[in-house]
């Protein structure tokens, strides 16, 4: 059974249906341990209500990023955890975490890469612009990290419909619907033995 990480920096909901999918049987991984980017989010309510272990590396508490990963990546190495799992982190990563878990850093984007991917999109920013471009459909990607934004071999996405009365908000919530099934059955595919 491989080991993961998942990375958060919010509500966790894509990480409580890797936790569902987990309970379910339907993700044979184990979840060794949730990396938060602040302390006080919901998703450490989670992954405790989950009984799983939880380390907070918050950038204000290193001299930079490439420090903080540095000791993120001993901490990892020593929990024996294989891959990574980006569910809403919104920490920008360093090459010596890229390089330490290179095709192993799997990320969920709330647009079909490319488009409206890269520097500056992220969150609602994201749905804006897919409904200021008239977009017919959008929906999640599954990619893995590389050392651009976004860039990395797309892996999966789940189409959605955009209808032509959408707010950002009605268009987030049926996107973050789809992440939910996605994230969980991408990561199947990929993890399980």
């Amino acid at each position: 059974m491989k080991k993961i990480a998942v990375f958060v920096s919010g509500g966790g909901t894509n990480l409580q249906s890797i936790i569902d999918a987990v309970l379910e049987g339907k993700l044979r991984v184990e979840i060794s341990i949730v990396i938060a980017s602040k302390p006080d989010i919901f998703a450490i309510e989670r992954a405790k209500k989950a009984n799983i272990s939880v380390a907070v590396y918050n950038k204000k508490d290193y001299a930079d990023l490439t420090t903080m990963y540095d000791a993120l990546i001993k901490h990892l190495k020593k929990l024996g955890v294989e891959y990574i799992v980006l569910a809403g982190y919104l920490s920008i990563l360093t090459p010596n975490i890229i390089e330490a878990y290179r095709n192993k850093i799997i990320n969920i984007h709330p647009a079909l890469l490319p488009k409206f991917g890269g520097k500056g999109y992220y969150g609602m920013r994201v749905h804006e612009a897919v409904i200021q471009a008239k977009e017919t459909e959008s929906g999640p990607t599954v990619h893995f990290v590389d050392e651009g934004t976004d860039t990395g071999e797309i892996i999966a996405q789940m189409k959605v419909k955009v209808y032509p009365d959408d707010t950002p908000e009605i268009l987030q919530k049926r996107v973050l619907e789809a992440e939910h099934i996605l994230l969980p059955e991408t990561l199947a595919k990929l993890l399980n033995d």
